[in-house]
């Protein structure tokens, strides 16, 4: 499943917001390879300020 959540985000070219970046960032600890690695930290470089303040968002980053 969450696999497919990364395959599903690569197809879209969205801009996360604070809801898909929570389900994003879960998918990337579930799935601990060298993919959800990579998405994780271009997330968390990319993820704007105000989104770091909203404890949801950045607990699913740090886990």
């Amino acid at each position: 499943m969450a696999e497919k959540v990364l395959d599903l985000f690569d197809e879209m070219k969205i801009e996360p917001n604070q809801f898909t970046l929570t389900v994003l960032f879960n998918a990337c600890a579930v799935l601990n390879n060298n993919r959800a690695m990579k998405i994780g930290k271009e997330l968390l470089a990319k993820m704007p300020e105000n989104y770091r303040n909203d404890n949801i968002t950045s607990t699913s980053a740090i886990n």
